[in-house]
């Protein structure tokens, strides 16, 4: 009987513990600040992904306006420069722009300035000369102007008439 009387005891005395202040957990307001800073700081690392996409978009735009400029160099390399002939490619003064179309939809301008005498200010048109300054710029053909399209690619190459 003893024993019974001892459990009945224990279990008469099991009470709640008390709660010390340690142990209150957070508060409504601890907890909208910590949100708060957690959704100051997941903005900044979205703002940092927005601007990583545009600045990669750039950076293609710069690397298919420089694949276009190389075809345009070898193009103009393979152009007849000779005492005898002269290909209308390589004529002095700005030619007309063109406009290449990528496989993926973007849209290229292409100038070409031709100066039959590099040494003289300006462009000059002569046939007689035996060499020439070549200038192709390829811009971006976008109707918003931003600083993917305000740096275009440029390249200044010099053909000597050939044999």
């Amino acid at each position: 009987m003893k024993t019974t009387s001892q459990n009945i005891d224990c279990k008469a005395n099991s009470s709640p513990r008390a709660v010390t202040d340690s142990e209150q957990g957070f508060t409504l307001v601890e907890v909208a600040a910590a949100m708060l800073i957690l959704l100051i700081s997941l903005l900044g690392v979205t703002a940092v992904f927005a601007y990583a996409v545009s600045f990669n978009a750039g950076n293609s735009n710069r690397a298919r306006a420089l694949v276009i400029l190389q075809q345009e160099v070898e193009n103009l390399r393979s152009a007849k420069f000779t005492p005898s002939t002269t290909d209308v490619l390589l004529a002095g003064g700005t030619h007309a722009t063109k406009v290449v179309i990528t496989p993926d939809g973007g849209s290229f301008n292409i100038n070409l300035t031709v100066d039959d005498d590099p040494f003289t200010p300006g462009v000059q048109i002569n046939t007689a000369k035996s060499i020439k300054e070549i200038t192709a710029t390829v811009t971006l053909n976008r109707p918003t102007a931003g600083w993917q399209t305000s740096v275009p690619s440029i390249i200044v190459l010099r053909r000597v008439r050939g044999n």
